[in-house]
């Protein structure tokens, strides 16, 4: 009897990747119907692939998401396999939402999707009628006589990382052989509900079926799911896309659909249409971020106000209170990142920068080290030391070579930016400047740069997101956009090295 059902069940598995093919097709063929929208207007459709697991929050929420803003929004419900072929076929939509991260870790590896928002988490439970009238108390009994099991097959996240976790502790094959399969989570449990005994489902499933209750099992402990909503790179409206992307995972929005049907959800930011955020930087890194959140902005479809000053001004600026801090902080140097490390998550290091001595193109004073800049007579200009990162680390440098109290005696100038330093040089009223490399790049032609060959003379730029940021998602984004390859391009252009 169980050596017959195992052919079944193996010819009923076989069937069903056939038929997952034909569904990835069909689904490709479904999304490539034109849409009621242009695809590029306010108010083009926005066709959307998701996992039955979601469905009936999804639903809601997109409802909620069309009578606000007049967008329409299609949705393709199928198997987390299936949307991810349909996807790959179609090569069009604009958002994915599988029931777990491992199909949008796939979707990153096939070059699918571009950014990425989380929404909630969910973990695996036993599902039976109410009252349990089989007494079913485990997996075991999932397998025994007289019990009918329908499962979830693995086009489903949840058939896929069930069979993989029984497969771990051995207990697979005997509950494969026993079980009927069909597609979806959600038909799983509708089984359960009518002619079935006992499926496995996702525990946040369960306020839909309110004729089963749940089992909790310690084998199914490790299929445990996260699900987020990525943006596909091929969608024609990516920053509309990306809108209702941060309406789904909003906390005062789309998460709180998902948490009233059930679902443990993820943070989220508060909702906004164009969300606001602010940017503490460096004024040394103005020039290599500004392009970077140009582009962020009009992706987005949100405004970023930057404030750009000596470090030491602004952490003295965040320091002054709660509402003073921004979104996120970009700073010259991670010393002054430390001076504020409590109101910010964990900082990455992006870039480095070195410090040069500027004099005038030729060099007519002929100086070459930190040395020279003691010479009796000469006008030199420096950072503020508590302003700025420059100042800070190049009252260091002279410290570390013995000669802070010479140069000083030369110094005529204390400014809170290297731009400002490099004004004076151009003008003729400094001899000669400390700054950055990236100071040089834009008065290369008018001025020639000489490395501090001294190993402190180099400053770490980090950038982190603020721990009460009503906006930490986007901005978290924001950093990514600062992190990435086109970014990186852009700082080494002018000068600076990188750390990522």
């Amino acid at each position: 009897m169980n050596h017959f059902a195992g052919r079944v069940s193996a010819a009923v598995l076989a069937f069903a990747a056939s038929i997952l093919i034909v569904a990835g097709l069909l689904g490709a063929l479904y999304f490539m119907k034109p849409s009621t929208g242009g695809a590029n207007s306010p108010g083009g459709e926005l066709m959307v692939y998701c996992a039955p697991a979601v469905k009936v929050p999804v639903e809601a929420i997109r409802d909620q998401y069309q009578a606000l803003t007049g967008t329409p929004v299609r949705i393709q419900f199928s198997p987390s396999q299936s949307i991810l072929t349909s996807a790959e076929i179609a090569r069009r939509g604009d958002l994915f939402i599988p029931a777990d991260d491992s199909y949008t870790a796939t979707a990153r590896k096939k070059n699918l999707i571009d950014e990425s928002i989380p929404l909630l988490k969910m973990h695996a439970v036993i599902v039976v009628k109410k009252g349990n009238p089989k007494q079913i108390k485990g997996l075991s009994d999932l397998s025994r006589e007289g019990v009918r099991t329908v499962l979830a097959g693995e086009a489903a996240a949840i058939g896929a990382l069930v069979k993989r976790e029984l497969e771990l502790n051995g207990a697979w094959d005997a509950l494969a052989k026993k079980a009927t399969f069909v597609g979806s989570v959600s038909e799983a449990a509708s089984a359960a509900t009518i002619s079935a005994d006992a499926s496995i489902v996702w525990n946040s499933m369960l306020p839909q079926f309110p004729a089963l209750e749940g089992l909790e099992d310690a084998a199914l402990a490790g299929v445990q799911a996260h699900v987020s909503v990525s943006v596909l790179k091929f969608s024609a409206q990516p920053t509309a896309a990306l809108r209702f992307a941060r309406f789904l995972a909003a906390g005062d929005k789309g998460l709180g659909v998902f948490a009233k049907n059930g679902y443990e959800t993820e943070a989220g930011d508060e909702w906004e249409a164009e969300p606001q955020l602010t940017l503490f930087a460096g004024a040394m890194l103005r020039p290599a971020i500004e392009t970077t959140l140009n582009e962020f902005e009009a992706r987005e479809g949100v405004r970023v106000t930057r404030v750009y000053n000596g470090c030491g001004i602004l952490v003295a600026q965040m320091r002054a209170g709660e509402n003073a801090v921004p979104d996120g902080y970009f700073a010259c140097d991670s010393s002054f990142m430390k001076q504020v490390a409590d109101l910010y998550l964990d900082a990455r290091d992006v870039s480095t920068n070195r410090l040069v001595i500027l004099v005038p193109k030729g060099n007519p004073l002929n100086i070459k080290t930190m040395k020279d800049l003691v010479r009796p007579g000469l006008k030199v200009g420096v950072g503020h030391e508590k302003q700025c990162a420059l100042g800070q680390l190049t009252a260091t440098t002279f410290k570390m070579t013995g000669l802070l109290d010479q140069a000083m005696k030369n110094v005529k100038v204390q400014a809170p930016t290297g731009d400002m330093l490099v004004n004076q040089l151009l003008t003729g009223s400094l001899d000669a400047v400390v700054a950055y490399a990236s100071n040089a790049s834009a008065a290369a032609e008018k001025l020639d740069a000489i490395p501090v060959d001294v190993p402190c003379a180099q400053a770490t730029q980090p950038l982190a997101v603020a721990k009460n940021s009503k906006h930490r998602r986007t901005t978290e984004r924001l950093t990514e956009a600062l992190s990435s390859p086109a970014s990186r391009a852009r700082f080494e252009a002018l000068g600076f090295g990188w750390k990522r």
